[in-house]
C-alpha cells in the first residue's frame, strides 16, 4: 500500500477544518433558537437562579479586569515569534508562530473571564474558606488572570502543555502583581497523572478536594472525557466544572452530551461557548440552554 501524499493529508486536515467551522455556525444558530435569556426566569433551584440571575447577568464591573484586558490587547499585538508544541488539537506538532497569531485562537473570551471571576468570588465568600481551584490549558494566562484575581486566598493550579506560551503567562501574571498561581508546564497527558499519582493521597489527607475547574486542553472527545473523569475523582457536591469550546467539533459535542448524561451530574447550563456542570444532588436533573 502506498502512504498519503503530503499534499493529500493537508488536503484532508483542510476538509476537517472546515467541517468543524461549518458546524459551530450551525451550532450556534441552533443555539441561539433553542436557548432563552430571561434573567434566571424558569430555573427552579434558588441557589442556581441566584446564579444566573446576580451573577452570570449581573452588569457590575471590576478594576482588575480592565488591568487584564489590557494584558490581553498588548498580546493581540505582538509580533514576537515563539516556537510551540501544540497538544490542544490532539496532534503534538511544533511550529514557529506569533503571539498574536495564538491569541486570536486561544485566548478565553472576555465575558466567560467575567462569569468565572464572579462564580469565583461567590463560592469563596458563600464556603468561607480558600478554594482549590484547576485549570487545564493555560495558553497566555488571561483567563487564568481571572481565575486567580477574584480571590487572591485561592489557590490555582494551571497546565500548559507548551513550555514557551507557560513563559508568557508568567510574564503576563508578573505585570499583574498575581502571585497564587501554580503552574505545571508540559503535556498535559503526562503530567496531570502523575501529579495526580504523587499528590491525590496528599490532597485527600488535607480534605483539598477541587472546588473549581476548567477544561481547556486537548479538543477532543477522548481528551475532554480523560480529563473530566480525572478531575471529578476529586470534587465534591459543592464543585463546578466549565468545559470550554463544547461545540468545537461533533467529537467535542458529544463529549459534552456524555457528561451531562453522567449519573454525577445533576444541573448543566449550556452558554453555546462553554459548558458549566453543577454535581449537588439537591438540584434537579435539568439542562439549560441560555444566552449571555
Amino acid at each position: 500500500m502506498h502512504s498519503k501524499s503530503g499534499i493529500g493529508i493537508f488536503r484532508e486536515q483542510q476538509i476537517a477544518i472546515m467541517k468543524d467551522a461549518w458546524f459551530r455556525i450551525w451550532m450556534y444558530v441552533r443555539h441561539q433558537f433553542r436557548s432563552w435569556n430571561t434573567g434566571g426566569e424558569g430555573i427552579h433551584s434558588p441557589y442556581l437562579f441566584y446564579l444566573v440571575r446576580m451573577l452570570i447577568y449581573d452588569e457590575n464591573r471590576y478594576y482588575s479586569w480592565r488591568d487584564i484586558e489590557q494584558q490581553r490587547r498588548a498580546l493581540l499585538r505582538s509580533d514576537k515569534e515563539i516556537e510551540v508544541t501544540d497538544y490542544g488539537t490532539g496532534k503534538d506538532r511544533k511550529s514557529g508562530r506569533k503571539v498574536r497569531e495564538i491569541s486570536k485562537h486561544c485566548l478565553g473570551l472576555p465575558l466567560e473571564g467575567e462569569v468565572m471571576y464572579r462564580l469565583i468570588a461567590y463560592m469563596s465568600h458563600e464556603l468561607k474558606r480558600p478554594l482549590r481551584i484547576v485549570e487545564l490549558g493555560t495558553c497566555f494566562g488571561i483567563t487564568t488572570s481571572y481565575l486567580a484575581m477574584a480571590d487572591s486566598r485561592n489557590e490555582v493550579e494551571t497546565y500548559e502543555g507548551s513550555e514557551a506560551i507557560a513563559a508568557i503567562a508568567k510574564d503576563v501574571w508578573r505585570k499583574l502583581g498575581v502571585r497564587n498561581i501554580r503552574l505545571v508546564p508540559g503535556n498535559i497527558d503526562e503530567t496531570l497523572y502523575k501529579r495526580a499519582y504523587a499528590e491525590r493521597a496528599r490532597e485527600a489527607q488535607e480534605n483539598r478536594a477541587i472546588d473549581f475547574a476548567f477544561i481547556d486542553a486537548n479538543h477532543t472527545k477522548e481528551a475532554t472525557l480523560r480529563y473530566f473523569d480525572e478531575l471529578s475523582r476529586e470534587k465534591t457536591e459543592s464543585s463546578v466544572f466549565i468545559l470550554d469550546d463544547i461545540y468545537y467539533s461533533r467529537g467535542m459535542a458529544e463529549a459534552w452530551r456524555e457528561i451531562c448524561a453522567r449519573e454525577d451530574v445533576t444541573t448543566t447550563m449550556d452558554f453555546y461557548h462553554f459548558g458549566m456542570v453543577f454535581f449537588d444532588p439537591h438540584y434537579l436533573k435539568r439542562h439549560y440552554r441560555l444566552r449571555i
